[in-house]
């Protein structure tokens, strides 16, 4: 019978910690765990007098200060690997988690599930032809040097990446190697670990070359795996179900969001909000049952290709071209019409045209709606948001107007905070709606995460996370708390309606009355 070894990477919250190193051994499996040398004395000493007694259990000899996309997450998790593979000899499998990650199957669903294939489960995509990243840095990842992080130190990150495409001192990746990318959560056979470990103790170039890539969690493991592997053992998919927001995070899962967990084909899920205490009871106690029925739904897949299709942002906190470039200028204003519902935001903006004489335009970074030449930068979605900046100062330029109104989807955080931080005065509406479960599975249908032929119980299942997400979005931007922000109700008063009309839009009283009146506007 499979008995795993999970690899704990944590940083905080030791009580957590002990809580799931406890449960997660009460079933006689392992843990080993590697805790951030940077984190708390106090709370590392507070693990080591709570769990080593326990024989299940072992840490890290070696504690590594861990920084987001460099090496030392990946030194970390080997250290952790090392101690896991030298004290649990009867470990058939080693699962990598996080301290943010919880089972959603019983033990014995997960015991039975890697014993009835004898494969490994890691995201291994081809870096170059695949697609997987698909905005920011690519190649450079690779094939130049990264010695400081991007995120506490970027004015040295990019010195020295510019200064070496400047000087063309570019590197090769190792010739014998295919690089592979994918989720850092993976779930290995003991075999393929002591290969692993065997392989890099035999190639210090190998591990020379990652040391200095960007991001190599993404890409270190999946590599050798897939070089060491025949491809028919490898699953090329995660055991843990996660879901990435609009700006590339990790969404979070809440109480309510039980039965879908349940539902999903996967063993755990990351990442479980710290408010959902009753979700992380309820999923606690889950593990040790014996004799749970899981009535696994396909759609768990669909939800999670739809919501991670676009992969990692690989150069998150990367400067942009469009930040460079000329303000839009202090004497104009942007006004942003923010509403989930598009058609709901395109029937205001339509009467507001009928109305004034402003420029307003629809959803241009959406979608392909009418702009006039502009030399091509206005040609395809990704022009548009690449230079977003220079596309609405040609805009102004070419309708020779100060005063402007443009809709924007509220997922769309980036460009609501791209135009913000601009020297132009910006205005914010946000129109809240109303969505009732028929919208939410027609919304479902419309971007893909159901069919035709979808089960109505599976539907009804996804509803909680679309509505969570999409409260999550409205969230997001109060707590912003963005300057000259209004925000319109549908079903609100139609008096506060207007002073929100009249404060973003900068329209007389009695034109903004008239616009919260038309009861039209919010119709599905």
């Amino acid at each position: 019978m499979a008995r795993i070894a999970f690899i704990l990477l944590t940083h905080k919250d030791p009580d957590g910690i002990i809580a799931q190193a406890e449960r997660l051994t009460q079933t006689g499996d392992y843990v080993a765990i590697h805790f951030d040398a940077r984190a708390k004395p106090e709370h590392y000493r507070k693990l080591r007098s709570a769990l080593d007694a326990n024989p299940n259990v072992t840490f890290a000899k070696k504690r590594v200060k861990c920084g987001w996309g460099e090496w030392s997450l990946v030194a970390a998790t080997l250290e952790a690997v090392k101690a896991a593979v030298a004290d649990f000899p009867r470990a058939t499998h080693f699962y990598m988690l996080s301290g943010d990650c919880m089972q959603i199957k019983s033990a014995e669903y997960a015991h039975n599930f890697l014993d009835a294939e004898e494969v490994d489960y890691i995201e291994s995509f081809d870096f170059f032809s695949s697609g997987w990243i698909k905005t920011g840095m690519k190649e450079d990842r690779l094939v130049y040097r990264h010695w400081f992080n991007e995120r506490n130190q970027p004015k040295r990150f990019y010195l020295a990446y510019n200064l070496q495409k400047q000087l063309k001192l570019s590197r090769e990746v190792p010739g014998d190697l295919q690089m592979m990318i994918g989720s850092q959560w993976w779930c290995l056979r003991r075999r393929t670990m002591e290969q692993v470990l065997d392989f890099i103790k035999a190639r210090p170039d190998v591990m020379r070359f990652f040391r200095t890539t960007w991001i190599p969690d993404e890409t270190f493991f999946q590599t050798i795996v897939h070089h060491l592997i025949p491809e028919t053992e490898i699953r090329t998919r995660t055991l843990t179900f996660l879901m990435f927001t609009d700006y590339g995070m990790p969404a979070n899962f809440y109480n309510d969001h039980y039965d879908l967990l349940l539902a999903q084909d996967y063993l755990f899920a990351r990442k479980i909000s710290p408010e959902a205490r009753d979700l992380k009871q309820r999923l606690g106690e889950l593990w040790t049952r014996e004799g749970v029925e899981f009535a696994v739904s396909n759609e768990g897949r669909a939800l999670h290709r739809f919501l991670t299709g676009r992969g990692r942002i690989g150069r998150r906190f990367a400067p942009r071209f469009w930040e460079a470039e000329a303000t839009l200028g202090r004497e104009r204003t942007l006004t942003l019409i923010l509403c989930k519902k598009w058609h709901v935001a395109k029937r205001l903006v339509t009467e507001f045209r009928k109305r004034s004489s402003i420029p307003a335009l629809d959803y241009v970074f959406n979608e392909m709606g009418p702009l006039p030449d502009l030399g091509g930068i206005e040609t395809s979605p990704e022009k548009r948001n690449r230079h977003r900046r220079a596309l609405m100062r040609m805009v102004f330029d070419h309708e020779n107007a100060d005063r402007m109104v443009i809709c924007v989807d509220p997922a769309e955080l980036d460009v609501i905070e791209d135009f913000t931080r601009d020297k132009c005065q910006t205005r914010i509406l946000e129109i809240e709606c109303q969505f009732s479960d028929d919208y939410l599975k027609g919304h479902a249908q419309r971007v893909g995460l159901a069919g035709q032929h979808t089960p109505p119980q599976v539907v009804e299942q996804m509803l909680p996370t679309i509505r969570a997400d999409l409260h999550h979005e409205s969230e997001r931007l109060r707590d912003a708390e963005f300057e000259n922000y209004a925000l319109m109700r549908e079903g609100g008063e139609i008096e506060d309606n207007a002073r929100a009309l009249a404060h973003a839009l900068d329209i007389p009283s009695d034109m903004a009355q008239e616009l919260a009146e038309l009861d039209y506007i919010f119709r599905d």
